[in-house]
């Protein structure tokens, strides 16, 4: 790839704003989540969804927490301060999880693999917000 194209398509990146690019990012890291939560439910049991949940948020932690700090919010902050807080936004954020599949699933009776789809896109918001206010927030 040429060079010059890297660069166009560098600045229409980061040019746009970081709700399009958290929005972009959070797709793909939600994609990602969701594969490895259905070969975890699949390998493990369905009954085991919740096992299946955690274990497929630590898989794809790993991986948002570079994309969200260089390409959501171009932070330069201190990588273990940020990671910390990351950790803490990615905890809470589980626990909303956890809790709207449970709801969905026991009390709803909504099948596991829908109720997580329904799941990440409401925690996807509350996420958005502690990243944004508090994971990343400028020290300036």
């Amino acid at each position: 790839m040429n060079k010059s194209y890297i660069h166009i398509v560098k600045n229409i990146w980061f040019s746009s704003s970081n709700k399009i690019r958290f929005f972009i990012v959070g797709c793909a890291n939600a994609a990602v989540s969701y594969v490895f939560y259905v070969l975890f439910c699949l390998l493990l049991g369905i009954e085991k969804y919740q096992i299946a949940l955690i274990l497929s948020w630590i898989c794809s932690s790993i991986i948002s927490f570079s994309a969200q700090k260089y390409l959501v919010f171009e932070s330069k902050g201190n990588w273990f301060k940020e990671y910390a807080k990351c950790c803490t936004t990615w905890s809470l954020s589980y626990l909303l999880n956890a809790l709207f599949l449970e709801m969905l699933v026991n009390v709803l009776g909504i099948n596991v693999f829908i109720a997580q789809i329904f799941s990440t896109l409401c925690v996807a918001i509350f996420t958005y917000i502690l990243f944004k206010r508090f994971a990343f927030k400028s020290e300036s």
